[in-house]
């Protein structure tokens, strides 16, 4: 297990060994000693899965509220995605700041999301799917949504045509207007 570091302070690509053969290939995605050895101790309480069935399908830019925020560890089990995700800590030396990443089924890449951050990903191929372990449980009241387009961020999701977004999603509120009570040091 190898955990690199990203531009974006306290969030990491995580690179599981991977041991393949003729037969195909075996991993441990998750393993609790081995993410507390690369200096990773988080208590994840719960699993989703989604499928995106359409190419070009955009889900974010997502965030739960305090006292339900959630640090997720992303991956992409079946297809490509490209997976963005923002500071939006306070005082952070990269508030503000995004960074995207390519997650695929062949790479098998993980991305560890801190609280405090947004997060989103838009489908590169069919029939995608993606798994994460979040710490803290689903809270209706505390999920929260910013425009995955919102001219602040600027963030470049190498798109040429519109994205595939749920009702949700299309009624996003600007980064501006958001509701932000994250302080960097705080959300760990």
């Amino acid at each position: 297990m190898k955990k690199v570091e990203t531009t974006l302070q306290d969030a990491y690509i995580i690179e599981a060994t991977v041991f393949g053969d003729h037969r195909g290939f075996f991993m441990e995605s998750y393993n609790k000693e081995s993410f507390i050895k690369i200096g990773i101790d988080i208590e994840f309480v719960q699993d989703n899965h989604s499928l995106s069935e359409t190419k070009g399908t955009l889900r974010g830019l997502h965030y739960q509220l305090e006292p339900k925020a959630q640090t997720k560890l992303v991956r992409c089990t079946r297809g490509a995605i490209l997976d963005v995700i923002v500071d939006v800590r306070k005082g952070s030396p990269t508030y503000g700041k995004w960074e995207a990443f390519k997650l695929t089924a062949e790479n098998k890449k993980q991305l560890l999301v801190p609280k405090g951050f947004l997060h989103g990903f838009y489908t590169l191929l069919e029939n995608c799917e993606v798994q994460y372990k979040v710490d803290e449980y689903y809270a209706a009241d505390c999920d929260r949504s910013v425009k995955w387009n919102d001219e602040t961020l600027a963030i470049d999701w190498q798109i040429s045509t519109p994205p595939l977004l749920s009702t949700k999603d299309e009624k996003a509120v600007s980064f501006a207007e958001m509701d932000n009570h994250f302080v960097y040091g705080e959300a760990k």
